[in-house]
């Protein structure tokens, strides 16, 4: 049955919390935001992540058009993951993210002495 507030694609915020709401996706934008990466570069940055949910969390980013991924015709198989040009273009939101979460960490800080 289709939703019937459905608003994805429609509001950019339910947009955007759709195609980011991988509890890895942030993270795994953000690594490839460096740099194209093959999947065991990704496992090794990400070690508390399963192979199964990197997998599914790229399977899913690439099937919203933020992440490519190239297959080398060779063997054994080479795979490399990127970001396409509206997954480079999120690198604002993510640098937006890393200004806000230092804030929030100082904050937290603050708090922690206040509290003490």
């Amino acid at each position: 049955m289709e939703e019937k507030y459905d608003l994805f694609g429609k509001c950019p915020f339910v947009t955007a919390q759709k195609i980011i709401a991988g509890k890895w996706a942030v993270v795994i934008l953000h690594n490839l935001s460096n740099g194209t990466l093959r999947f065991g570069e990704l496992q090794k940055l990400l070690p508390d992540l399963t192979q199964a949910t990197l997998t599914k969390q790229l399977r899913s980013l690439e099937d919203n058009g933020m992440v490519r991924r190239h297959v080398y015709p060779q063997v054994p198989p080479k795979v490399e993951y990127s970001l396409t040009d509206i997954g480079e273009d999120f690198k604002s939101v993510l640098d937006s993210i890393s200004v806000w979460g230092e804030k929030y960490i100082a904050h937290m800080k603050t708090m922690d002495k206040i509290s003490e």
